[in-house]
């Protein structure tokens, strides 16, 4: 029997070889590797202004000199009719009002409503099941924004579906069958077609069963989300420690932060469901053990590179994008420049400097004294 040791070991071989075939898949891609997305930036205050509405103190009169009223506040003859009164100007209140409003106050946000809490869960899903790195391996699980709208149950397993019937997911339990029977980790399931067949197959149900318990079933009834939230900033190892506590922490439907019920006891469900197709001498408590172990332990893995890998590819697009610049600078500063048209009479200057030189002094005959 194979022993819990032995199984983390088998575990780590297995996430790095997966990690390289899943890298060489399609190396190519890289250009469409999604870049970091940047959370909204906090509301900045706004300088107060001054209230308009306050009156500007009238000058002393001095003695002797007659008061004169403003035009506004003129008194129309008795004689006259209302409608023939010039327009009053905004009051002293409206215009208080007016000054409370550009205020630096921040404006109350009207409380989203459900439905509109829903629309923008399904516009945030659909932008999710496009992410992918290096355009191959899917990121659907993986979200920026941390306030993101949570997912309805009816989402959560659309989620996981699309999450498990992925062309990823197929090719990554081929090769990892394919290594278990190269490996010959299970020798009851034979060689050949037929037993790649097995270790292919017992390789994804691993999978669907994790996926479909962790995501979809236990994130419903204990109401967790089942994506990863990305911290997106601080330092090396500040973000290292939360990827890796993500695993047994997570964030919840109403906003909040708890324990990550559904991802652990979903994967240990899953190796407790795996002891119906694998051997009979691989089968029991401990076995069941190590392989949660290990599938939590791939979740880890998994979480960082979700975590540091819009960083990574990033760095490397901005790379290319200076060494493009370079190349096109070199290219433009190689050209020659145009030789200019030589006269007779002009020598060449130094080039930089290429102004005509003066023409040299003729010998002139000296006068002769006479004799």
């Amino acid at each position: 029997m194979i022993s819990v040791q032995s199984s983390f070991c088998l575990g780590a071989a297995r996430v790095i070889l997966l990690g390289t075939a899943g890298f060489c898949l399609h190396a190519s891609a890289f250009a469409q590797s999604a870049t970091l997305d940047e959370l909204p930036d906090a509301p900045q205050a706004t300088a107060p202004q001054s209230s308009p509405s306050a009156p500007t103190p009238a000058p002393a009169p001095t003695p002797g000199t007659p008061q004169t009223q403003p035009a506004s506040q003129t008194q129309q003859p008795s004689g006259s009719s209302n409608a023939s009164q010039p327009a009053q100007t905004t009051t002293p209140s409206s215009s208080s009002s007016s000054s409370s409003s550009s205020s630096g106050q921040p404006a109350q946000t009207v409380p989203e409503t459900k439905e509109q809490k829903a629309a923008r869960a399904r516009r945030e899903l659909e932008a999710e099941e496009h992410q992918r790195m290096l355009g191959v391996v899917p990121m659907f699980n993986v979200q920026s924004d941390a306030n993101a709208a949570p997912l309805t149950s009816k989402q959560k397993y659309q989620l996981f579906f699309k999450s498990s019937t992925d062309w990823y997911v197929f090719a990554i339990t081929a090769i990892d069958g394919e290594i278990s029977l190269l490996g010959q980790e299970y020798p009851s399931y034979g060689e050949g077609g037929e037993g790649f067949a097995k270790y292919w197959g017992a390789a994804y149900a691993d999978t669907f069963d994790g996926n479909l318990w962790g995501n979809a079933i236990l994130t419903s009834w204990w109401h967790e989300d089942p994506r990863y939230y990305r911290m997106g900033h601080g330092n090396f190892f500040r973000r290292a420690g939360y990827s890796a506590f993500t695993t047994i922490w997570c964030k919840r439907d109403n906003g909040k932060w708890g324990p990550n019920y559904a991802n652990v006891a979903g994967n240990f469900i899953g190796g407790t469901i795996s002891n119906l197709y694998y051997p009979a001498n691989d089968r029991g408590v401990e076995l069941t053990l190590g392989r949660g172990a290990s599938v939590t332990y791939e979740g880890i893995v998994g979480a960082e590179i979700a975590e540091f890998w819009p960083d990574i590819a990033q760095h490397f697009i901005n790379k290319h994008r200076e060494k493009l610049d370079r190349q096109a600078a070199q290219q433009s500063g190689s050209a020659p420049a145009p030789k200019p048209i030589t006269t007779p009479g002009t020598r060449m200057q130094p080039e930089g400097n290429q102004t005509p030189a003066p023409n040299p002094p003729e010998d002139k005959p000296q006068d002769q004294k006479p004799q």
